[in-house]
């Protein structure tokens, strides 16, 4: 049995530990989070509720640590966890910086143990489809490709870390990071970014970017907002192949080719558990979490998970901040 703590134990810290209960060989022991409701969620799951991050990982002794909380946060909590020899799980981005992101790989492969990052979108269905017709080649190759996503400006974070540059990353690292994570595992780091930015004037940041990013011959635009305006969040991409273009619309992929029916794909998800959060039912946290325990269970002392695109995206995001 994997004995699991968490720290952080507000939105995505309990969509995970939701998760966890429905997964076989694991169980949250311990819950760390110095909130006042959060004792009273730590029993609701059956686990031993701390306040303090080392008395957690001290008593509870748990097999992995998984970080929720806030980005400013990750690198201190990471950081204890590993030198405690755990295996840890990180929601992204797990930094802001390059140099930081590089020195929780090097502690990982140090003590022996996995580092993972919650870049959740590698376990999308749409994003299983694009994969499976990117790298098939059934339709030919990329030549162009456009992403959206595009959300009203956040309301829910409290305390405004969100909104400060130095503790969330702004919506780069918020927003934008689903995407370019997706694009560097189909295609690798990209050759050359360009990007725009747009907002109102008295912000400390800005509200929509328009990025443009070189794979090879291949051009990929992507788009990303907070918008001052209640918009219903959109998630879609349009990818056009030598032979076809694949449209995900949010919630279907088709593909269109000449002398064909449109090629509609079955998105629909086996698992769905509920997220408590402004996210319909989904399958894709137990898969990203079952894919992670089932490689600290096989593969224990493996290099870390994804550590070079993890790395690339950070050192990309980081570059596009310092230039705003």
């Amino acid at each position: 049995m994997i004995k699991i703590g968490i720290i952080g134990i507000g939105g995505m810290g309990t969509v995970h530990a939701r998760n966890y209960a429905q997964l076989a060989g694991c169980k949250v022991t311990a819950i760390c989070d110095p909130s006042p409701a959060a004792k009273e969620t730590a029993a609701q799951f059956g686990a031993a509720w701390y306040s303090d991050v080392e008395e957690m990982l001290n008593t509870a002794k748990p097999d992995v640590a998984d970080i929720c909380t806030p980005t400013f946060l990750h690198k201190t909590h990471v950081t204890a966890a590993l030198r405690h020899g755990l295996h840890v799980i990180c929601e992204k981005p797990l930094a802001l910086h390059y140099e930081d992101a590089k020195e929780m790989f090097s502690l990982a492969r140090e003590k022996q143990v996995q580092l993972f990052v919650g870049q959740v979108l590698q376990f999308a269905p749409a994003t299983k489809v694009l994969r499976e017709l990117v790298q098939s080649g059934e339709y030919g190759r990329v030549l162009d490709a456009s992403f959206l996503r595009l959300s009203a400006c956040p309301r829910w974070v409290k305390g405004g870390w969100l909104f400060d540059k130095e503790k969330s990353g702004l919506l780069p690292f918020d927003l934008h990071i689903h995407d370019l994570d997706l694009l560097v595992s189909l295609f690798g780091a990209p050759d050359s970014t360009r990007f725009t930015s747009a907002g109102r004037d008295g912000l400390s940041y800005r509200e929509h970017y328009r990025f443009s990013y070189e794979f090879g011959e291949t051009t990929v635009s992507a788009e990303a907002a907070w918008y001052n305006g209640d918009i219903p969040f959109t998630a879609t991409w349009r990818v056009y192949l030598e032979e076809a273009v694949a449209i995900f619309d949010g919630v279907t992929v088709t593909v269109y080719s000449f002398g064909k029916e449109p090629r509609v794909f079955d998105l629909e998800e086996k698992i769905k558990i509920e997220t408590g959060i402004n996210l319909p039912p989904t399958g894709m946290f137990y898969e990203e979490l079952q894919s992670f325990l089932k490689v600290i269970e096989e593969t224990p002392q493996a290099p870390p998970a994804r550590e070079e695109e993890i790395l690339a995206v950070i050192r990309i995001l980081e570059g596009i901040n310092q230039s705003v």
